[in-house]
């Protein structure tokens, strides 16, 4: 499978004078109309909202508006770029919002990466928006950021690169498995980068059922007693590495089911020669894999990238629109756990008639797979109780 290369040229062009646009949903072609939608019309909606501010929710859009929100420490895999730079990123996320879940929103980078800064800024804003996607910000700020903000907000707040990526990856381990005729909950995992998705990949497949997950940061298997880990690593130490492993991505992989890459590192193919028989490699480092897919493809069954040039491409827009449509339907004022596990299930039940080897997620293009993640998350978010 191969994709056309897209020149320069057409990128910048692609990108000239930014990719969003702000458009009227009532038309203004006479003084009435004027009248209605301004002066002095609109001051009679104002009003109404000054004495109940709960119609703001129906007559203004900042119930149905995402805020995207970054700092620009953590931009694809360029690092520390800065807001500006950040910004052509943020608004390709609106559009994709716009474009798989008919979702209005709106990038702000902000020039500050203090966390409480951040968390100060959007309180403040939280009268404009109904739900926040924070996107690349970076590990382990990113962390402590959206747990402040959950709890300084009274609506749906979810940092993309944790939990979009976490849940497509369960997604499509659950699609893997079923071509393999095997259950998810007896797998063997090991995830390489213990960074933001690593993290969130464990916790989610840790919620799935999984008991035996392996992390592996730049220094080696995350144990308990290791020196020099963060709070988060010692989190992690506690709850995974059930087989008490040592050293590093050679003695985890021995005997393995499932590899999760996403730390950039180049993998030695013979490494995946120890893993278990039909194992599942998911190399997700974008724009270059951990391994070659073609490689991996001669040890694993199965095989899947973040990129959209191989079969199986792991890719968060399957995810976050979705979520964030079924979010703001049920009126959520959070992300659960629950909402996310539903959101990963129902991505998988997408790509279930047609299941292969070569097809373990639906295409990122499918229209269908927002709808039916939107469905599954607004009826996770009604049973866990966080609907308005």
């Amino acid at each position: 499978m191969s994709q056309a290369r897209v020149s320069d040229e057409e990128i910048f062009t692609g990108h000239e004078g930014g990719k969003l646009s702000v458009a009227a949903t009532r038309p203004i072609t006479q003084a009435r109309d004027l009248s209605v939608a301004y002066t002095p019309g609109v001051a009679k909606v104002s009003r109404a909202i000054a004495e109940d501010a709960a119609l703001a929710k129906r007559y203004t859009w900042a119930d149905r508006l995402v805020a995207v929100v970054s700092d620009g420490t953590a931009v694809l895999g360029l690092g520390d770029i800065g807001a500006s730079a950040s910004l052509p990123v943020m608004e390709g996320k609106s559009v994709l919002f716009k474009t798989f879940a008919g979702l209005d929103s709106i990038p702000l980078v902000l020039d500050t990466t203090d966390v409480d800064e951040i968390v100060e800024t959007l309180v403040r804003l939280r009268p404009s928006f109904g739900a926040v996607n924070l996107e690349d910000v970076s590990a382990p700020r990113c962390f402590e950021l959206e747990d402040k903000l959950k709890q300084a907000l009274d609506c749906p707040v979810m940092h993309d690169d944790q939990h979009g990526t976490a849940i497509v990856v369960l997604a499509a381990l659950r699609g893997a498995n079923m071509v393999l005729d095997r259950a998810v909950a007896d797998q063997r995992v090991v995830i390489s980068g213990a960074g933001a998705a690593g993290v969130a990949c464990a916790r989610i497949l840790q919620a799935a059922g999984i008991g035996d997950v392996t992390m592996l940061d730049s220094k080696g298997i995350i144990h308990a007693g290791r020196d020099g880990l963060n709070p988060i690593k010692e989190q992690l130490a506690g709850t995974t590495n059930a087989a008490g492993l040592r050293g590093g991505l050679a003695d985890a992989l021995a005997g393995a089911d499932v590899f999760i890459g996403l730390s950039s590192s180049i993998i030695d193919e013979q490494l995946l020669a120890t893993m278990a028989d039909d194992s599942i490699v998911f190399a997700l480092s974008n724009p270059d894999p951990e391994v070659h897919p073609d490689v991996a493809a001669r040890y694993a069954s199965i095989v899947a990238t973040g990129r959209s040039d191989f079969p199986n491409q792991i890719n968060n827009v399957l995810a976050f629109p979705g979520v964030f449509r079924g979010a703001l339907d049920a009126g959520a004022r959070a992300i659960t756990e629950n909402m996310k596990l539903a959101a990963a299930d129902a991505i998988a039940s997408v790509a279930a008639d047609k299941l292969a080897a070569d097809h373990i997620v639906p295409s990122p293009l499918d229209p269908q797979v927002a709808v039916e993640v939107a469905n599954a998350v607004a009826k996770a978010a009604a049973s866990d109780g966080v609907t308005s």
